[in-house]
């Protein structure tokens, strides 16, 4: 069922968003999950329908804890919302259903850290009934946790008939990007590869060589490739039992007319500090006591022009670690050509986590085509799997 479609009027619309957004000293520190739900609950709101919001926040493991709860976003969703949302420090029981009963047409109500419970995690169908009863509709739009089996994800949706539930226009929008990403790119089709390791990456290289034309690797997981090759690395991250399927990749690449592409040289440190000592090497040749913490000029420069002539574009991971000043060159070369390419008419999604936190550093939010916000669901989509809160509206 789509949104749109919904019968809204006098309705109670729950709504799982994903609202699990970094805190610091009861401060929202990045709004973007936040801003992300709010075309759903003006489209809930505009149908005449009250909103309920249920989410989840860090993870309290089933206790009630003050730092995890949502009694500290109240203020940053009525601002971006641009009305008063009430909040109930509970999130099944009666206490919430009176709250819900006294919510004035059109109003907005949060609920209190799902994650206070440990049904919701365990996916528990009693949790999941309670949180159904509260609601005459159901939307999820929190792609960021559509990968797991919980209550209020997954579960829940089997207490709706087909035509009261319904995604939001966020989980709407990734399942598009996705498609328009994998269903018919244009081509030269180009995903770019970071991070520290292959083992979390493996099924997404092996889902992608078969779609992509071309495969960039970056990240602390390039120099296992360069270790299985007989290179030396010095003190660079290796996964020493992943070697052989570091080979198998490269192979499966080649086998595929897969262009592969791994950076030549890297900017090493005798240190994992911003106050490091640094030098530019080749990355066969990495001395003892240094470690590769970025891609160097060289490797900047040949993955930028393989990304400016591409026409599709699909980026999970930073090349380097983007966090220190001193190796976030590599990072913000990629996001420049990312942005260069999209502008010449390329689609690019970025894949959510450090990535969209990459984009967003050097300020090129606004110059790609898509941010996912869910960065471990996009992963799992990505490599093939069924997502357990995407299955249950659409069964």
């Amino acid at each position: 069922m789509h949104i749109d479609e919904l019968d809204l009027q006098g309705k109670v619309a729950l709504v799982r968003v994903d609202f699990n957004v970094p805190l610091k000293d009861g401060v929202v520190g990045d709004r973007n999950r936040i801003i992300a739900a709010v075309p759903t609950i003006e489209k809930l709101l505009d149908s005449g329908a009250k909103v309920v919001l249920m989410s989840h926040l860090g993870r309290p493991k089933g206790e009630v804890k003050a730092e995890f709860s949502l009694s500290q976003i109240v203020s940053a969703v009525s601002e971006e919302l641009g009305r008063e949302v009430a909040f109930v420090d509970q999130c099944v029981g009666q206490e919430v259903k009176e709250a819900i009963a006294n919510l004035k047409e059109n109003g907005v109500l949060l609920l209190e850290n799902l994650r206070f419970h440990a049904e919701e995690e365990k996916g528990d169908r009693a949790f999941a009934s309670q949180l159904a009863e509260l609601g005459d509709v159901y939307v999820n739009d929190a792609f960021g946790t559509a990968h797991r089996a919980h209550a209020s994800t997954a579960i829940i949706a089997d207490f709706f008939k087909a035509d009261e539930r319904a995604f939001g226009y966020l989980i709407q929008n990734e399942l598009e990007a996705v498609a328009r990403l994998l269903q018919e790119p244009q081509r030269p089709f180009t995903a770019i590869m970071g991070g520290a390791k292959i083992s979390d990456k493996i099924l997404l290289i092996e889902n992608i060589l078969d779609k992509v034309d071309r495969l960039i690797i970056g990240g602390g997981m390039s120099y296992t490739f360069f270790k299985a090759k007989g290179g030396d690395v010095g003190n660079s991250l290796v996964e020493e039992d992943k070697l052989q399927l570091a080979l198998d990749l490269l192979n499966k690449a080649e086998e595929k007319g897969v262009e592969l592409h791994l950076p030549q040289d890297s900017i090493i440190a005798d240190n994992f500090s911003n106050d490091a000592n640094t030098s530019e090497a080749d990355n066969m040749q990495i001395k003892s006591g240094w470690m590769g913490l970025d891609i160097g000029s060289k490797a900047s420069r040949e993955f930028a022009e393989v990304v400016e002539s591409s026409k599709t574009i699909l980026w999970n991971g930073p090349m380097g670690v983007f966090e220190m000043s001193k190796f976030a060159e590599g990072t913000k070369a990629m996001a420049t050509a990312i942005a260069n390419a999209t502008e010449n008419g390329a689609f690019s999604l970025i894949g959510g986590g450090d990535s969209a936190a990459a984009i967003r550093t050097f300020n090129f939010d606004d110059k790609v085509s898509y941010i996912s916000t869910g960065g471990g669901a996009l992963l799992e989509y990505l490599e093939g799997k069924e997502l357990p809160g995407i299955k249950a509206i659409q069964s």
